[in-house]
Formats: structure tokens, sequence, C-alpha cells
């Protein structure tokens, strides 16, 4: 060997010089190659490549830094000395001008800026060619996704080899992203998961890091996703990793990325109930995972043990610690924090949001009070319900509120139910407490307009929580399975966000079981059945309305906590509508309603709630059609239209009254 190749061969100091030694051997009898290439390529040229793999492999066990990241690799996927030279060749070729341009030449009459498996099994591996090629074409490399071949169409070696732009830079030191990725950011509002949670996070991510065989898949299942992903972040940052979510289904390629950056892949999948899935898999990683899902269905894996955790609604006093932690300085008095731990059931994530929202509401010199905390509960924002159920954000006081006395009463009973309803067993038996949930179902039944939905209204705003009108064309389906997938997110969400949840006309979705005739009642009796354990499990508050108690099935009715009728309103009551609706305009005499008229009204018209606001509303266009107030004959002519409306005659007082023009 001359003393120019044995002072190239002391100066490999970088896995790139053996790479551009491989080339150089091929390249030095290239004649299309420009000058200047071709001094470096003499330069570089040392023999006939024997030895080469072996001095490499020798290089590996004690690489400079700048290949400290490559030798890992190489380490971890188990990869041949030849595999780790095009690896390093598929770099080059993406980063250097010169090596591009060498493989252009060396590849004629291909032309490809990208090596070929023969051109690396020529260049590395001469005397063993096709085991290199067959090698190359179907070693770790190619299984783990690192390299990745194109052409499937053309003869082994003569596909080409890449490398994906993410794992280069990674194996480079440079900040990579991979597309469909995306970090596990919960800036700028942290999420603390209260003491429970936090040991459970603990123990989990010492089981993830201490398995000795293959790292174990982790199930987090939550309804709120902004706390699922503060759970996976915890955990990876125990683990001293960090969490990065997947949202693509392209998965070959990214186990080297995944490795290189200290990254643990979680994937969100919302399993329909009863449904069995196998975990996302990655190819050649076998590092710790976590899936994200809702409480239904289930995960398998066949190279996997599972962890299965489902994050809970802490309780009352985690919760006040959560709710100091959240708030800090800002939290007007001590009452506060006791008042929004015990009155009401929010999850970590939940609380974490409401107290970010309510910090930018108030004012800097002012603190956050119930009221502030409250007014954002109220808006419903990030409940996540907004394809499933609407929101109503009409505030009801008691003064709008109009009806008997004793119905009153019972509706504030339902009121005191839902504040304490985690305080309850406290004090009861056993049997109460073996299997007792914090949960209230309500059914309110009485004909149409009686004001079933106004008081749904009244109570969430009593509660101070917002409240959602379930939307039945989204939830119902006509596909196997797909109604109870959409009850299943709509309940999960709702459960870790403290909402009151309306179902309007509920006898369309919760009816009677019947006899099977045909595949149809099977499946309409399954998906029944599943409403009725899915709703006896639910922790929240649901509130039914319908028209009839007979129309549910027996076994649903038993489970109702408080069924609240509402009859037809009796003249009095009627009055007080008829008050509460026209404002200032049934409150004066000045204003062309008599109270006389009023009470006329209100003894021969035997309307509801929801007529005598038609009405009203009907007069108040006329009254301004007419640039004037509102008087009885505008009233009486919109309860003729409602009559008319129900295909009823209007009754002979009011006739008579109209005919006589008395008003």
């Amino acid at each position: 060997m001359s003393r120019a190749a044995q002072g190239a061969l002391r100066q490999r100091e970088t896995a790139f010089a053996f790479v551009f030694e491989g080339l150089a051997r091929l390249a030095v009898n290239c004649e299309t190659l420009d000058d200047s290439v071709r001094d470096r390529v003499q330069a570089a040229h040392i023999g006939n490549g024997e030895g080469l793999l072996s001095q490499f492999a020798a290089y590996l066990r004690s690489p400079g830094e700048q290949d400290k990241a490559l030798a890992e690799v190489a380490r971890l996927f188990q990869l041949e000395v030849i595999e780790v030279l095009a690896v390093r060749l598929a770099i080059a070729a993406e980063q250097d001008l010169l090596i591009g341009h060498l493989l252009s030449h060396l590849q004629q009459p291909l032309a490809l800026s990208r090596p070929t498996i023969g051109l690396v099994a020529q260049a590395y591996a001469p005397a063993e060619l096709y085991r290199a090629v067959q090698l190359l074409g179907q070693g770790n490399a190619v299984r783990c996704g690192l390299l990745q071949m194109s052409g499937d169409d053309l003869p082994l070696p003569e596909r080409s080899l890449r490398i994906p732009l993410p794992t280069a830079l990674a194996l480079d030191g440079a900040e990579s992203a991979w597309p469909g990725t995306a970090p596990v950011v919960l800036e700028p509002h942290s999420v603390a998961l209260g003491k429970t949670a936090e040991t459970r996070a603990n123990l989990l991510a010492v089981s993830l890091q201490s398995a000795t065989a293959a790292t174990p898949a982790l199930i987090i299942r939550s309804g709120d996703t902004y706390e699922a992903r503060a759970a996976a972040d915890r955990i990876c940052t125990r683990m001293a990793m960090r969490a990065v979510l997947v949202r693509t289904d392209q998965l070959s390629g990214m186990a080297p990325w995944l490795r290189l950056n200290g990254l643990v892949p979680v994937f969100a999948q919302w399993l329909t109930p009863g449904e069995r899935r196998a975990i996302p898999s990655v190819p050649g990683y076998h590092g710790a995972l976590i899936v994200l899902t809702g409480p239904e269905g289930e995960f398998e894996a066949d190279d996997r043990s599972l962890l299965d955790w489902k994050l809970e609604t802490p309780c009352a006093d985690e919760r006040m610690e959560l709710w100091r932690a959240a708030l800090g300085d800002s939290a007007h008095d001590p009452a506060t924090i006791v008042r929004l731990a015990t009155e009401h059931r929010h999850a970590a994530g939940r609380i974490a949001m409401l107290a970010a929202r309510a910090r930018e509401d108030v004012d800097p010199p002012h603190r956050v009070t119930h009221a502030a905390v409250r007014a954002v509960s109220r808006r419903g924002e990030n409940v996540g319900l907004g394809a499933l159920a609407e929101l109503i954000p009409d505030e009801v006081d008691d003064a709008a509120l109009v009806v008997a006395p004793a119905l009153h009463r019972e509706l504030e009973s339902l009121v005191v139910r839902c504040r304490l309803r985690e305080r309850f067993p406290d004090r009861l038996g056993l049997s109460i407490k073996a299997r007792y949930r914090p949960s209230v179902r309500a059914l309110f039944v009485g004909p149409s307009g009686t004001g079933k939905t106004l008081a749904v209204a009244w109570l969430a705003t009593r509660l101070g929580i917002p409240l959602f009108r379930v939307d039945l064309s989204a939830i119902t389906s006509k596909y196997i399975g797909e109604t109870e997938k959409n009850l299943s997110q709509l309940l999960a969400r709702a459960e870790q966000s403290e909402v009151v949840l309306l179902f309007d006309e509920a006898d369309s979705l919760f009816g009677k079981r019947t006899d099977i005739q045909d595949s149809n009642d099977r499946f309409a009796n399954a998906q029944t059945n599943y409403l009725l354990q899915r709703m006896e499990s639910y922790d929240g508050i649901t509130v039914l309305t319908s028209n009839g108690r007979s129309r549910f099935d027996d076994a649903f009715s038993r489970r109702f906590d408080a069924i609240v009728s509402f009859p037809l309103p009796g003249p009095q009551e009627r009055r007080e509508l008829w008050i509460a609706h026209l404002g200032e305009s049934g409150s004066s005499e000045g204003m062309g309603v008599l109270p006389a008229q009023l009470n006329q009204l209100s003894a021969v018209a035997d309307l509801t709630g929801g007529q005598i606001r038609n009405a009203v509303l009907r007069s108040a266009v006329a009254a301004a059609q007419e640039n004037a107030s509102i008087s009885y004959r505008h009233l009486l002519a919109g309860v003729a239209q409602e009559y008319r409306k129900l295909s009823r005659q209007l009754p002979n007082e009011l006739k008579q009254a109209e005919s006589a023009r008395t008003y």
C-alpha cells in the first residue's frame, strides 16, 4: 500500500470517509467525471476494497461523536455492517451534492441520484455480491423502515434506496417532525391530575420502563382528550421521554425516528361498544406505546401485554387541591375554592380549562370569584359535544319559571339532589354504598308546551353548569353500532365536563323493547339494552322529556331518580304566565291591558305556557305594525290564532268580547 493510501486510511475518522472510499473505488476509472471530482476520488481511493467492512465494524465499536447516533441505531435494530454503510450513503445522497454527482455518473444509464442496492453491494462487498444484495433488500434496515426501496417492478439490484428525511435529520442531531405527528403540547394551560392520578402515573411509568421482555402498551381511557393527553405526557416525562401524537397510518420507517428522538408514540382511537381492535403497530418498534380511547371497547395485542388506566373524576378533597393549584393567587377567598370543589364534579382537565378561562376574563386588579367560574362554565366551551348536542345558553331565573307550588317544590328537591349527589352515601347504609353512583336521571313528562324544556334550563341555571340538548338526528344512525358509538362518545365527554344533558322527546330513543319478529327488531332491542346499561353507569346529570310516561321501557322507568309530571296550567298559573310573558305590558293599565281582561283570558282560554308565549309574540308583532302598545284586542287575536292552530273553537266569552269590542 502506498504512503498516500496509508495516510488516507489513518484519516478514516467518520462513517462518511468509509462511504466515500467505497464509492471512490468504483469511480476511479469513470471517464465522465469532472476533473475536480476525479481529483477527490483519486485521493480517497486506497485499494480494492478488501477489509473495508471489517474496518468499519471496528470503527462502529468506538465511533466518533458525529456517528454515535448511527452506531446506536445499528445496535438497537441489529443492523449488519453493510446496512449501516447503506444508511450513511443514503443520508449523504440527501445532503451532499458531491455524492449525488458521483451516484448519477456511476449508475449510468439510469442516472439515479440515490444509490441502488447493486451499487451498494459492489462498492462495499464486492466479494459477496449475492449475499449483500439479499441482505440489503430483506434485512433489518428495510424491515424497520430505516431504508426504503423504490421501484417494486425492477429487479432487486436495480431498486434504489432512500432514508426518510426526518430520520436522516435526527441521525445528524437536527430537530425533525414526522408527517402526520404532533407533540402532545398542553401549553399554555398545564393540567394537574390530582394526587391519586399522579401516583398511578408514576407506577405506570415504572412498569413501562422496567419491562424485561416486550414493553407493554398502555391504554388510557377518558372522555376528555385534553386530560388524557396530559396523562400521557406525564407518564412520558416520568420516563425522561417525550410523547408524540401520531395522526397518520403511514407508520413504516417511524421506529428509528422515534428511538433517535426519545419519543413515545401516542395514538387516539375511539372504539364502539363491544368492539375489539388490535393496538397500532409501528414496524420494528418495541418501546413504550400509549393509546388514548374512551370507556368502551377493548384492545388486544399478540406481542405485548396491555396496561389499562381509566381516568376517574377526582374526589372533593383532590378537586379542592386542583382548584387551588389552578387558580393560585387569583382565587378571591378560600370559600370560593371550597364551593367550586364541593358543588361541582369537574374532572382535572376541565378544572384546568375553567380556571385558565376565568383568569383571562377578569381584569388584572380583580380576583377570580365563583361567579366568574360559573360564567365560564355556562358558556360550555371545550366540552367536545358540538357535533352531538346543542348548547342552550338561556338563563332562566325563578321569575321566568311559572309552575304550581307543588311542582316547584319537586323541582327544588331535584336541585338539591343534583348538588349533593356525591355526598349522599356518606351517612347511608352499606347497600346504598355498594352500588351508588353520583348520577341523577330525571324524566319530565307532560303535554307539549307545559314548560318541561324551560324547567330543564332553569335547573341548569340554578346549578351553574351548561345545558346541552342532545341532537337525536346526529345520535341515531341506520348503520349497526353507530348509534351506540355516538351515545358512548356523548356520555363519555359529558362525564368529564359537568353538564346537564337534555334528551328532548326521548321516547324515540329510549322506547320500549318489542317482540323479535325480524333482524331489525333484534338490533333495535340490542340498542335499547345498551342504552339501559350505559345510562345506569353514567355519572352525570341527564333529563329526559316526553309527552307520556307509558312510552318508556319498564326497566328504564325503574332507573329514573325522579319522574316529574307537568300538568296543564290552571287559571292561576295561566294568569302568572300571561304576566310573565307580557312583562311591563301586563303590569300597567296604561299599556292597554286591564287586570280584569287578563283575568278573563286566564280563566277562559285554557292554553299551555308555550301557546301563551306564541299568542304574546303574535300580539307584539301586530302592535308593532300599528306602532302602538299591546292591547286586549291584540291578545284576543293572538289567542284566536292559537285556537285555530289547534282546530278548536274560541270560547264564547272571548267571542263575545271580540264582537262587543269592550276593550
